[in-house]
């Protein structure tokens, strides 16, 4: 059967409550959004996600990755490729970006379906994610949020499979982000609602009911992309969508998610699904279209992944709306960003196994692990042999840290440790911890971020956060 047979998601820890926005403090169970924070962007939330997916899962297996983004860190270099090196999949993996409407994460879906069901891909891999950016204090600001969604196709031990599809094509100027603009643009809600939104998802839900010969009741979940609560629950109340069966589409927690808020919304009800539910998930965005699941016995076999439910339970609350303009660097400085060569690309090419995928090595003869990557063994000396080892699913340990008040970074002191890794000693950065909370012996696991943006690109590298209990 040609399913989904895993997901994962990923949504950043930290949150900026809509109080913060209006310039007061923090409210208890407040409404809030996600926000990546000044090292993370689509690439890396992406990534996590992808890591949450594929635990306890052969990686050899992937010969297929498909990366759905609006916000891709590059117009001209492909995310997917990337994204495949830093997760250590094989040389001879397909990749594709998807990208141009927040559709594109089912599209990239229902493309990995036909790939496997034609034969032209075994297992792939598919990675909704976005991080959209709005004006400061402008109203898409408080709707949008950030984070990523991950699933796994292929034929076999599927706990969700595709029972049918149904799409429709619109053109229409309400949400759009040009070539150089920073923020995503939109013309008059009322507009995007009455003239684009709410057409849209009432004919494409309309038409697939007509195509299936099922009715809105037989779908025991459905999840709806929406640019706010309200116009939510105008289109699931024009569906016929009874209350008990509509998918929380997590305002006021995380937000409008742009190309992972269907996606997400998917995984979240694949984390509570029970055998034979019937999944009706309809996404918007130049048009709307429909994706059905029907989950199998094999739902209740899966490991329990790091989905929504998770991700939404860790929490970093932004305390002063100054620290998340810096964050995302929209204070005014002294000098443009971006504004040097940056690193070569001969030292990007040399290192990238050291970089992208934290490969170490494992020495032969005596097992010592050791990064990174050199001739001689630093335990017994022998020379030239050894096999490459990931490091990036593997849990370390702090030996020594220090408190750098000088790198650029909204919220100092940038934590810099030394960490023992199997024997291997790696110098890291430590993020979403306090300084007083630091201690020698402090177990860490490995999240992708960016480092820095020299030459005017992200460079990206691993950093540690606090092993999660």
């Amino acid at each position: 059967m040609i399913g989904i047979t895993s997901y994962g998601a990923y949504i950043p820890r930290t949150r900026l409550p809509f109080s913060v926005i209006g310039g007061q403090a923090p409210a208890d169970g407040g409404p809030e959004r996600s926000v990546a924070w000044n090292d993370e962007d689509a690439v890396t939330l992406g990534v996590t996600a992808a890591i949450h997916c594929l635990e306890g899962i052969d990686r050899s297996q992937v010969d297929m990755l498909l990366f759905a983004s609006t916000t891709l860190p590059f117009q001209e270099k492909q995310a997917a490729a990337l994204v495949a090196r830093v997760l250590d999949l094989g040389r001879d993996i397909q990749t594709a970006d998807h990208t141009g409407s927040t559709r594109a994460g089912t599209s990239a879906l229902r493309t990995a379906f036909d790939a496997v069901k034609a034969g032209s891909a075994r297992c792939a891999l598919v990675i909704a994610s976005d991080a959209r950016m709005a004006a400061p204090k402008s109203g898409l600001e408080a709707k949008f949020g950030d984070g990523a969604a991950a699933f796994l196709v292929s034929d076999g031990d599927a706990i969700a499979i595709l029972e049918g599809f149904h799409a429709i094509s619109d053109e229409i100027t309400d949400l759009w982000r040009p070539t150089s603009h920073e923020f995503t643009h939109t013309w008059e809600e009322r507009f995007v609602v009455q003239e684009s939104y709410t057409p849209n998802m009432n004919a494409v839900i309309a038409g697939f009911l007509e195509r299936s010969e099922t009715q809105i009741e037989d779908y025991d979940r459905v999840a709806l992309y929406a640019p706010d609560a309200r116009s939510h629950g105008g289109v699931a109340k024009a569906a016929g969508v009874a209350k008990e069966a509509l998918q929380s589409p997590l305002f006021g927690q995380l937000g409008n998610a742009g190309v992972a808020f269907a996606p997400l919304q998917l995984a979240a009800a694949l984390e509570s699904a029970k055998p034979g539910e019937r999944i009706l998930v309809v996404n918007f965005g130049n048009g709307a279209d429909v994706i059905s699941f029907r989950t199998t016995d094999q739902i209740e076999k899966l490991e329990a992944r790091r989905g929504v439910a998770w991700n939404l339970a860790r929490r970093r609350v932004i305390a002063h709306y100054d620290d998340y303009i810096k964050a995302k660097g929209l204070a005014a400085s002294e000098w443009d960003a971006g504004t040097n060569p940056g690193l070569s690309a001969t030292i990007l090419f040399r290192e990238r196994d050291d970089d992208l995928s934290l490969l170490g090595q494992q020495c032969r003869k005596c097992e010592a692990i050791q990064f990174p990557a050199q001739r001689v063994c630093e335990t017994c000396f022998t020379k030239d042999d050894f096999d490459s080892v990931r490091l990036s699913d593997r849990t370390g340990k702090v030996v020594t840290y220090t408190f750098d008040y000088f790198f650029p970074t909204p919220n100092p002191p940038t934590v810099v440790t030394i960490v023992d890794v199997d024997g291997a000693r790696i110098h890291l950065q430590v993020v979403e911890i306090e300084p007083e909370e630091m201690k020698i012996g402090q177990e860490v696991e490995f999240v992708f971020r960016k480092i820095h943006e020299s030459g005017g690109r992200p460079n990206y590298y691993w950093k540690g956060i606090p092993k999660p209990e």
